[in-house]
C-alpha cells in the first residue's frame, strides 16, 4: 500500500478468482430464456460447455461481420472502371500466367 491506497496486483484484483481464468474474462450476459434454453440443450448434446457454445457462436458472429466488409470493399474497388492501363496491365499478366504457371503445371 502506498499512500493509503489499496494495492492491486498486476494479475487481477484476488487472485483466489482470477487463478483458475489467467486467459479468460468471466462476464455475464443476459438472454432470453428460450434461447438459453436452446444453448443449454445444445451444449448437454453435443458435450459442449455453455461457455464454449457462447464463444464459438461470437466468433462465428465477428467472422461473418469481417467477411462482409471485406466483401464490401472488394466490391467497391472492383466496381471502379478499369483504366486503359490496367486492362493492358491485367492482359499482360495474364499472358505470363499462361506461359508460366499453366506450362509448368502440365
Amino acid at each position: 500500500m502506498q499512500d493509503g491506497q489499496n494495492y492491486i496486483p498486476p494479475y487481477g484484483i484476488d487472485m483466489s478468482i482470477t487463478r483458475c481464468y489467467p486467459f479468460y474474462m468471466k462476464t455475464a450476459i443476459s438472454i432470453p430464456d428460450e434461447l438459453f434454453k436452446e444453448v443449454e440443450k445444445f451444449a448437454k448434446e453435443h458435450q459442449y460447455s455453455r461457455s464454449e457454445v457462447f464463444v464459438t457462436a461470437v466468433k462465428e458472429f465477428l467472422n461473418r461481420l469481417k467477411s462482409r466488409q471485406m466483401l464490401t470493399l472488394l466490391n467497391e474497388v472492383y466496381s471502379e472502371v478499369e483504366t486503359s492501363e490496367d486492362a493492358a496491365l491485367r492482359k499482360k499478366a495474364l499472358k505470363h500466367y499462361k506461359k508460366k504457371v499453366l506450362k509448368e503445371t502440365y
